[in-house]
């Protein structure tokens, strides 16, 4: 007998067991999870939702940079499905939460709906995207990214990791590069649950984020390119240390983004070439990361870290190479599904407020193609990209709940 879709929650202790389930695949000894995208125990996870999705009577479908879609069928299958989803793959020293808690209740909003004989109007997908984190391979969303045609699939499949191995082969070495074109896949609206990798939800005693904008953001490849010489027969006036140059650049990159006011900026990975203790590093490769949620002071921290970059290089005698490897303009999400998202937290109850993600998401990449909205939950002191990284049972349960319900809201329930 249907039950009534007012009514309906989610099984908390199901959503729980499976969280913890998946998080065998690539666990660490501190209780994180390690699993870099496209590698082995990412193919563990992905062989395991696959099954778990056809048991939920869903039909997978992989397109050709692994995205994976699971189609549960709607009254009105001549309309686009309603996507929910986020991601598996997880940073080097991961938890069992960041992406996994949204796809993962995207599967159990399915089962929730099945238990409970509901058919939608609209059909709905559950997706997986690759390498959200791009920690493995840049640019981070790249599945995503190439969905929505920010990238051609040549270029990401081409791209190489530390080891050099291809996203191509990497694909192909775990069975994932599927057949379905990139970008084929339609939506009628994209729906991502989160942890909001922040503390704002905590501190405030909020339980649910309705989240309305992401931030801009500005990720470059930089290359220090000074002259390794004797550490005790060199005069300090007379060097050309690509560390110290490093140094000052980090300091201005800080400043910057202090002065502007609503931006972050970080030197996040820096590699000196052949170390060693009594050699003035002479070549360094580095990252930067900054962000804003402001378009426009996202231009001005592009501005001024380059003139940073090029006025020390010009004091400290050295060449600095400054390459914009991503940019990603401030994300706007849909104020239909904005509100629907709200609409959903206050009519189960739960304390919410607007907020701004200061992480980027497959779903500000989705947004530039599709109507889109985000839904954050509490995460233990705002950790995250940690292996400390923890929410509880409870929130993740209210945040899958508010998907259910704005999934319901969305989608119509079939007559």
């Amino acid at each position: 007998m249907t039950k009534p879709a007012s009514n309906l929650q989610i099984d908390s202790s199901r959503l729980w067991e499976t969280i913890h389930t998946t998080a065998q695949f690539g666990a660490t000894p501190k209780g994180g999870v390690r699993r870099l995208t496209l590698g082995p125990e990412d193919k563990q996870v992905r062989d395991w939702f696959r099954t778990a999705c056809e048991k939920a009577g869903l039909e997978v479908q992989v397109d050709g940079l692994g995205n994976m879609f699971a189609l549960r069928r709607g009254r009105d299958m001549s309309k686009p499905p309603l996507g929910l989803g986020s991601h598996l793959d997880t940073q080097p020293t991961g938890g069992k939460f960041d992406g996994i808690l949204g796809t993962l209740a995207a599967l159990e909003v399915i089962r929730t709906l099945n238990d409970a004989g509901i058919e939608t109007e609209l059909p709905l997908c559950v997706t997986n995207w690759t390498n959200e984190e791009g920690s493995r391979y840049a640019p981070a969303m790249m599945g995503s990214a190439a969905f929505v045609g920010d990238f051609t699939v040549d270029d990401i499949l081409g791209r190489k990791d530390a080891a050099g191995i291809s996203v191509a082969e990497a694909l192909d070495s775990i069975g994932y590069r599927g057949d379905r074109p990139v970008g084929a896949q339609p939506f009628s609206g994209f729906l991502e649950l989160h942890i909001e990798q922040g503390p704002i939800l905590e501190a405030e005693g909020k339980t649910i984020g309705v989240v309305e904008n992401g931030q801009g953001v500005l990720w470059y490849d930089g290359k220090i390119t000074g002259f390794e010489s004797h550490a005790g027969s060199t005069p300090m006036n007379l060097r050309r240390d690509a560390l110290a140059t490093l140094s000052e650049i980090v300091l201005a990159i800080e400043a910057i983004a202090v002065e502007l006011g609503n931006a972050v900026g970080t030197v996040g990975e820096a590699v000196i070439a052949s170390p060693s203790r009594n050699v003035i590093p002479g070549e360094i490769a580095f990252t930067i990361d900054a962000r804003s949620a402001d378009a426009a002071i996202l231009a001005q921290l592009d501005e001024r870290i380059r003139a940073a970059a090029a006025g020390i290089a010009a004091k400290r005698k050295v060449e600095v190479a400054l390459d914009l490897v991503w940019r990603k303009e401030p994300t706007h999400f849909d104020k239909t599904l904005v509100g629907a998202v709200e609409s959903a937290a206050n009519a189960l109850g739960y304390a919410s407020r607007r907020i701004t993600s200061g992480a980027g998401h497959d779903a500000c990449n989705l947004n530039a193609k599709v109507p889109t909205a985000m839904i954050f939950v509490p995460c233990k002191d705002g950790v995250s990209h940690n292996e400390l990284e923890d929410a509880t049972q409870t929130d993740c349960a209210s945040g899958a709940n508010v998907l259910l319900h704005t999934v319901l809201s969305l989608a119509g329930v079939a007559k």
